[in-house]
């Protein structure tokens, strides 16, 4: 998988929108306004933050080690830094859509009805 196929896969998920709030580099998609996924664009090699279950994301950690990493410029609890060049294109779908399942989850119930009203 490589960077542009990220963003595809991100930006047609429900609700989702993208931008640069931090700098011109790093493309931050969020999910009704909260943040799921992020990506420095000159990072070489390619790499993306996705949110993650803290146990989860220990056990990818150990699983795919030096491919998948604490967050960087994260929370090291709750974020990961994958590799995409060294991983599975089918395991980045995965954890994709797990970190978008996550801030889904802990969205208010204001927003999640408004999220299922989007096509």
């Amino acid at each position: 998988m490589n960077i542009e196929e990220f963003r595809n896969y991100c930006i047609a998920k429900k609700g989702v929108t993208e931008d640069f709030p931090f700098d011109e580099k790093t493309l931050v998609f969020k999910v009704m306004g909260k943040m799921f996924a992020l990506s420095g664009l000159e990072n070489i090699p390619a790499s993306v933050n996705l949110k993650c279950d803290p146990e989860k994301a220990i056990e990818l950690r150990e699983t795919y080690d030096g491919a998948i990493i604490p967050g960087f410029h994260m929370s090291k609890k709750h974020w990961n830094t994958l590799i995409i060049e060294q991983l599975p294109s089918n395991l980045i779908l995965q954890l994709i859509d797990h970190s978008y399942d996550l801030v889904v989850s802990k969205l208010t119930k204001k927003l999640k009805l408004e999220l299922a009203t989007l096509s």
